[in-house]
């Protein structure tokens, strides 16, 4: 696919010129906490690429803060804080988690006076009970998955400046949303939402996601890489977290570990593949800045909207 007509394309070595930067604030032991469990992303990925994006987000929240400010001179209203939200989105298994964390530590590494939080709309999915009283079980990431309502809300709390928002929490050691338990977001200057659905425009709804963030980030892989990184990443956890007997996956890893990886490819060509071509990659180029990754997850592009 060429690249979209109102975007600047830049090779990673073009892009690093932008900011530099003699150090980089983490080590290979403390990126190795960020990432995903399979993610390879590199020490210098972080100087050349994601440092420049932080500084790069610096100057949008600079403007947004001036416009807040101005719109409230101009209506002779009080000035109020209005946290910036920045959106993460892309495929399963694509390494949006990874960037998400690494942004949240370089955000706050860079700018301390500034309190920058995380959420992930994962944990705004209908528990398994609701799925599978609606049938749709199987389309667990697809939008209907999704209690949209109850995110948009949050949003919308977050936005006009309430405090302590509760999040629900979501656990892919269970599968399945953890009762009772909540992340709580507190007036931030910065919050980081990052997920599947972050770009997607629901049928039903009149108000997105995307109308609560201020930047969005789209995280890019051919199709193929991505299945890929996909079962690498299943194969992996076969050998770690399946191995804990309260993870979803316990039993049938144990039981049969072949079976098991026929069954994640299955997931991929029936679930994952089907919602990332209708419902994740139409949205790209609704995102400001697209990241794109190659082989073993390294940064070939990136791309940044023109206007």
């Amino acid at each position: 696919m060429a690249n979209p007509i109102n975007y600047y394309t830049f090779k990673k070595d073009e892009w690093k010129n932008f900011y530099h930067t003699q150090s980089v604030p983490l080590t290979k032991e403390s990126l190795k906490q960020i990432k995903a469990f399979n993610d390879q992303i590199s020490l210098q990925d972080v100087k050349d690429v994601y440092i420049p994006i932080v500084h790069l987000l610096d100057l949008c929240t600079q403007n947004f803060n001036d416009w807040q400010k101005t719109k409230t001179q101009f209506l002779d209203k009080e000035n109020r804080k209005v946290p910036f939200i920045i959106g993460i989105s892309g495929s399963v298994a694509v390494g949006k988690s990874t960037t998400a964390r690494l942004l949240e530590v370089l955000l706050s590494h860079f700018f301390p006076e500034k309190k920058v939080q995380l959420i992930t709309t994962d944990g705004f999915l209908y528990n398994t009970k609701e799925l599978e009283r609606r049938g749709i079980m199987q389309q667990k990431g697809f939008p209907e998955s999704y209690d949209m309502k109850a995110l948009i809300n949050f949003l919308n709390e977050v936005k006009s400046g309430k405090p302590n928002v509760k999040a629900p929490v979501y656990s892919h050691e269970v599968y399945d949303i953890i009762p009772n338990r909540y992340d709580i977001i507190d007036r931030p200057d910065i919050l980081i939402i990052e997920g599947i659905n972050t770009l997607q425009l629901p049928s039903n709804q009149q108000i997105y996601v995307s109308d609560f963030t201020d930047f969005s980030i789209y995280i890019d892989a051919d199709d193929d890489l991505i299945e890929k990184w996909y079962l690498d990443r299943f194969k992996k956890l076969m050998d770690t977290a399946f191995q804990n007997p309260s993870n979803y996956y316990y039993e049938l890893a144990h039981s049969n570990s072949d079976k098991a990886v026929q069954m994640a490819k299955d997931v991929w060509q029936s679930i994952n593949l089907p919602n990332l071509k209708e419902n994740i990659k139409p949205t790209k180029t609704r995102a400001d800045l697209i990241i794109h990754k190659g082989e073993e997850h390294r940064i070939d592009n990136i791309l940044l909207r023109k206007y």
